[in-house]
């Protein structure tokens, strides 16, 4: 029996890898005009950086990592999120001495063992954007204007964007106190899971997978009414800024988002129902793994979901060819010819094949219509005497005859 890719993983072959590349190549586009630069941390962490950033009582820590023992006996983990590896790589290479705010980008895999989804396998992957350190809600329109633009310019119009704070520190225990005593009459009607977190944590029972739905949680205190004076501040300034970008929003008091990091701002931007991006702010979260105390706001975007929603609505990825010239060869001395002219060539930036597998003239016609070239070219005796040789434009079958060795005139025509 053929060994076939774990559970929860997908190979993207060469057919598909384009839509990657040019997603990728957006995000890079529009972070870097946000003034936002790439950074690219490990696929594993210790074991501690998630407990303490995401959070003991999360599902992503009690139940999703890959978690295991090294060889030397230390707890390591599979990074199941993006946020903190860059939040430890912004401390330990000492980012925060550098003039604030400080733009991070970066792909990443994201690896937890959970019930595979729609668009959500158990190793997926991010586009994450991360901007420390300004404490102003002005930072987190922008980021969110920034996710709203890949989206834009994606094509994806019926978006939404919801948006809500869950205050600080302070007034956080005010809410979770006035939430346990709303909870107390009904803790029966809880999943197990959120039973043990009615003691250490009850915020992350209003985002239950079991709980969520239900209508106690429903009815549950609004965080908003509980906000200290800082934290509505914040939120109106918030609104007041994204109302100034001409961004549209609504106010849904049950988000808090499923890691124990945020702090106020958090946000979920929603196509059919499905949550494509989510993020918000961690002020405390950088003081958390041993930096600084320096407020923060970012996001992470699945690409496997950005994929699907573009398939859903209908947005085609444009596919180029990825070979520009093919050399065709008759004979051995031109099939040596053909290689030579096309490593010199591909000197020059054109992307050129020729053959390997000693294909009749014909087939080789075939194999080059196959794979989408967008020239041809075909050497023999005849064309390596003279020096000249017809090349054949693929999409009218127009010819035009060009000295071999006049490269630059033959890069024009085919670039």
């Amino acid at each position: 029996m053929a060994i076939q890719a774990p559970k929860g993983t997908k190979d993207v072959l060469p057919d598909e890898i384009y839509k990657w590349q040019y997603l990728e190549n957006k995000f890079r586009n529009i972070a870097a005009a946000y003034g936002h630069r790439e950074i690219r941390t490990p696929v594993f962490e210790h074991t501690e950086l998630f407990q303490r950033g995401v959070g003991e009582t999360t599902d992503v820590v009690q139940k999703e990592m890959y978690t295991f023992k090294d060889k030397a006996g230390r707890s390591i983990t599979l990074k199941p999120e993006g946020t903190s590896p860059a939040v430890r790589a912004f401390v330990e290479g000492s980012l925060y001495n550098e003039v604030q705010p400080t733009k991070l980008f970066y792909f990443t895999p994201a690896l937890r063992y959970e019930n595979v989804q729609k668009g959500r396998l158990r190793e997926h992957h991010q586009f994450g954007i991360e901007a420390f350190g300004s404490k102003g809600p002005s930072i987190d329109a922008e980021v969110i204007s920034l996710a709203m633009r890949v989206y834009r310019e994606l094509g994806v119009n019926n978006i939404e964007l919801n948006i809500n704070s869950i205050g600080c520190e302070k007034c956080r225990k005010k809410y979770n106190d006035a939430l346990k005593k709303y909870l107390l009459d009904r803790y029966d009607e809880l999943c197990d899971t959120c039973k043990t977190r009615f003691e250490k944590n009850p915020l992350r029972i209003l985002d239950c997978k079991i709980d969520g739905k239900k209508d106690i949680i429903k009815n549950a205190p609004k965080i908003l009414d509980y906000l200290c004076d800082d934290c509505r501040e914040h939120f109106e300034g918030l609104k007041k800024y994204l109302t100034a970008l001409g961004i549209e929003f609504k106010v849904d008091p049950l988000i808090v988002r499923g890691l124990d990091y945020y702090t106020k701002t958090v946000f979920e931007i929603i196509n059919n129902d499905i949550t494509i991006c989510a993020g918000g702010r961690y002020d405390y979260l950088i003081e958390e793994v041993g930096g600084p105390s320096i407020p923060a706001m970012g996001f992470g975007m699945g690409i496997e979901r950005t994929l699907l929603t573009l398939k859903e609505n209908g947005i085609e990825i444009p596919k180029k060819p990825y070979i520009d010239l093919y050399i065709g060869s008759m004979g051995n001395d031109a099939r040596v010819g053909s290689l030579k002219f096309a490593n010199t060539l591909r000197e020059k930036n054109l992307r050129c094949e020729c053959d390997h597998t000693d294909r009749s003239v014909k087939a080789e016609m075939k194999y080059a219509n196959k794979i989408s070239a967008r020239f041809t070219v075909v050497l023999g005796e005849n064309e390596l005497q003279t020096g000249k040789a017809r090349f054949k434009r693929m999409s009218d079958g127009e010819q035009f005859e060009l000295k071999l060795d006049d490269l630059d005139e033959i890069v024009n025509l085919i670039k």
